[in-house]
């Protein structure tokens, strides 16, 4: 895809993805109740909208693009449908929604390849909207304006780390970290732990447990069209369209 096409294709994704985080906070404002799924993980009315408004709307904008969203695909774990397909994840963080904390986001990603080449979160709660592509950049819309974001070189201080607000292994961390010049650590729901290295706020993500395709794609979009990568524990390139889609631990930085 060239960089005009990219760019065409992610302001598309914008009206989207802003269309499902105004009906993820129609369900916010209101007394929702939350389900279990089978895996333990929540479930609320939410995620169910907004995932079928952002798969409807995905598959009238490119008909020949398949859609992976998370409540669809969960169930079955099957490996990605060809070489180009939309990575969802209609409401990142339940947790932090149901605790009405503000940290949740949703999540389109375009992947070819193996690799995660245009994405858009938005915080509905927070007012931040990220967007990304390969060879278009980075951006950030919050208070009607957008501005271009890149990553930060680590400060002389030291790293800002950011860590899972639901899902951390404080000790797995503090391993991970030993030997690094820390200057603060930071907890973050969802995605936007992805986007705020992005944005220049952030340094370092170690994601030392579990996650899915869908849960990483956007953000790991938006973080390599700013500058930064995500890798695994072994240094190998983080890839999407995997068996099962699940990720390995992973590190998210910007440029060393």
């Amino acid at each position: 895809m060239d960089n005009t096409a990219a760019s065409r294709l992610l302001e598309a994704l914008v009206p989207i993805v802003r269309a499902a985080g105004a009906a993820v906070m129609e369900v916010y404002r209101s007394d929702f109740a939350a389900r279990e799924k089978a895996d333990g993980s929540p479930l609320t009315e939410a995620d169910a909208r907004a995932e079928t408004l952002i798969t409807s709307a995905l598959l009238e904008l490119r008909p020949d693009i398949p859609v992976v969203a998370e409540e669809a695909a969960a169930g079955s774990l099957q490996a990605a449908p060809g070489r180009r397909f939309w990575l969802v994840d209609p409401l990142d963080g339940t947790r932090e929604f149901i605790h009405r904390n503000g940290e949740f986001t949703v999540n389109v990603a375009l992947i070819e390849d193996g690799e995660p080449v245009l994405g858009v979160i938005l915080a509905p709660a927070l007012g931040r909207l990220f967007l990304g592509a390969a060879g278009v950049g980075a951006f950030l819309e919050e208070a009607g304006q957008r501005r271009r974001i890149h990553c930060r070189r680590p400060p002389a201080a030291g790293l800002t780390v950011v860590a899972s607000r639901s899902h951390g292994d404080a000790a797995a961390l503090d391993a991970f970290l030993a030997g690094r010049k820390v200057a603060a650590l930071a907890n973050a729901g969802s995605s936007l732990k992805l986007c705020l290295i992005a944005a220049g706020e952030a340094d370092l993500y170690p994601r030392l447990g579990r996650t899915m395709e869908w849960d990483t794609a956007a953000g790991h979009a938006v973080l390599a069209a700013a500058g930064g990568s995500v890798r695994t524990l072994a240094g190998e390139p983080l890839h999407y369209g995997k068996t099962g889609l699940e990720n390995p631990h992973f590190v998210a930085s910007g440029p060393d």
